[in-house]
């Protein structure tokens, strides 16, 4: 039996007016979901941020805010805010069988903007919850997950902490950034930067424009950036990083790697070899570091070759191309530098 919790139609009493919130705000109202033992949480906001965090059943609850986009205006009453929600908002929150849903939406799209406002969810459940969250252009923050988490925004942040389980999250111009998380990990941008650490699992982050910064991950991982730079270290398992356009850093590397640019420089430092090494840049330079007392089948092309030593070395060696084995030849590293550049140090 579908459980309503609040209607939006009436004025909310102070009573269910709680203390500020950390950002100096203090909640239009709160209301306690310590026995509703939630397991899914779905919510929408047409312009507010979206906010879910773990913890224990006794802490559940739903906290929601509300504040005038009325270019740094004074604040209206409670009594005013509540009036403009009644005529030009839907906001709503129920609880069916274990799932929480609230929204909030105006009821005409060609409102006046001076009237409306901007309405956020903070809400607070068990660590295994479940989220399917959708804003129009605020931020999206989820922490202290363990279920499924599908959550996009047309424009804010996205920020998950210490998340497990499968994550599917969009943004398209916000910036991303995971910490702590671990097992499937889906994350995109169309414009925004990606801040990833020390997460694990499989991982996959891309952004049409934006940077990627990849600190402490283990796992399959695979970054993409249509046009900004990859940096990063201290990353186990296999690694597949390309950028269209930016430079790639890459360092403390114990894995796999496959990655490429087609316009700026790559620097690598391997520290242990994983399964391959396949680099490629289309016009500039390539410096690479490796351990020398592997066995690996070496392919190099460039404008030029420096190579600082080649110990155990069986094959042809000229200055813009190398092909041969190490140490009896094993892993395939292959690297093409177009009109670039390579310079290769064994260590």
């Amino acid at each position: 039996m579908k459980k309503l919790i609040i209607l939006l139609a009436l004025v909310i009493p102070a009573t269910m007016l709680r203390a500020q919130d950390d950002k100096g705000r203090t909640p239009f109202l709160t209301k306690n979901l310590s026995k509703e033992n939630i397991k899914n949480v779905d919510v929408q906001t047409s312009g507010g941020s979206i906010n879910v965090s773990g913890g224990t059943a006794a802490e559940s609850r739903i906290e929601v805010y509300v504040w005038p986009n009325n270019d740094g205006k004074a604040m209206p009453s409670k009594e005013e805010i509540q009036k403009r929600i009644n005529e030009d908002y839907d906001l709503n929150i129920s609880v069916d069988g274990g799932k929480l849903t609230a929204y909030a939406k105006p009821k005409d799209r060609n409102m006046n903007w001076k009237k409306s406002l901007s309405i956020s969810f903070k809400i607070y459940v068990t660590e295994n919850a479940s989220t399917h969250l959708r804003t129009s252009g605020g931020s999206i923050g989820i922490k202290n997950l363990a279920g499924t988490q599908d959550f996009a925004t047309s424009g804010g942040s996205l920020d998950i902490q210490k998340v497990s389980g499968q994550i599917n999250g969009r943004t398209s111009g916000g910036s991303i950034t995971v910490s702590d998380s671990k097992d499937n990990i889906d994350i995109e941008t169309s414009g925004g930067s990606i801040h990833a650490e020390n997460c694990t699992g499989t991982i996959t982050m891309n952004t049409s424009g934006g940077s990627l910064t990849l600190k402490q991950l283990q796992g399959n991982i695979k970054a993409t950036t249509s046009g900004g730079s990859i940096n990063g270290g201290e990353i186990r398992g296999d690694l597949e990083a390309h950028t269209s356009g930016g430079n790639v850093d890459l360092n403390a590397l114990y894995c796999g790697l496959e990655t490429s640019t087609s316009g700026g420089n790559i620097d690598v430092e391997i520290k242990e070899l994983g399964k391959q090494v396949k680099i490629t840049n289309s016009g500039g330079n390539i410096d690479l570091s490796m351990p020398k007392n592997k066995g690996v089948n070496l392919r190099l092309r460039g404008d030029k070759i420096k190579v600082e030593s080649l110990e155990n070395f069986s094959g042809r060696k000229d200055d813009d191309e190398i092909d041969g084995t190490l140490n009896g030849g094993g892993i395939p590293v292959t690297v093409k530098a177009g009109s670039g550049r390579i310079r290769l140090d064994m260590k």
